[in-house]
């Protein structure tokens, strides 16, 4: 599989450093944007750990994916502030609204925009305050319109 030919000098160029399993993980998921099943028995020989050992830090984490993403990821705050100030109708209008859209959506506990809530992501480079249901759909409208 063509991901296994990125993840192979991934695991090389990591699995002699100590503690090697977590900027091994961190760069396959980079390098392709979540980490693939067939690629947890790799790293677990490499590093002398059992699969689910492997599967474990993977699950425990929720920055890892374990399928490929969207197109883009728009990440919802759910943290207590944000939920304090209507979190949690944007993110249930997001799934709605997001439902078949070939875009993802995550839960995220704080974005560091705390004082205005309700907040969100898109991709990794772009936060957005006092999301509103209307001002979520004129954002995706955008984005969708760019790509």
């Amino acid at each position: 599989m063509e991901s296994l030919a990125t993840v192979a000098p991934i695991i090389e160029a990591h699995r002699l450093r100590p503690g090697a399993l977590l900027p091994i993980l961190h760069e396959i998921q980079d390098a392709l944007g979540f980490i693939p099943p067939e690629a947890v028995p790799l790293i677990a020989r490499a590093l002398n750990l059992s699969r689910a050992e492997v599967h474990g830090v993977i699950s425990y984490y929720a920055h890892f994916r374990q399928t490929a993403p969207g197109r883009h990821v728009v990440r919802v705050c759910c943290a207590e502030a944000c939920q304090a100030v209507g979190g949690q109708a944007l993110a249930e209008h997001a799934r709605t609204r997001l439902a078949g859209s070939g875009l993802t959506l995550e839960p995220v506990y704080c974005l560091g925009l705390c004082a205005c809530g309700p907040s969100l992501q898109i991709d990794e480079t772009t936060l957005h305050a006092q999301v509103t249901p209307e001002k979520f759909d004129a954002l995706i409208e955008a984005l969708e319109a760019a790509t």
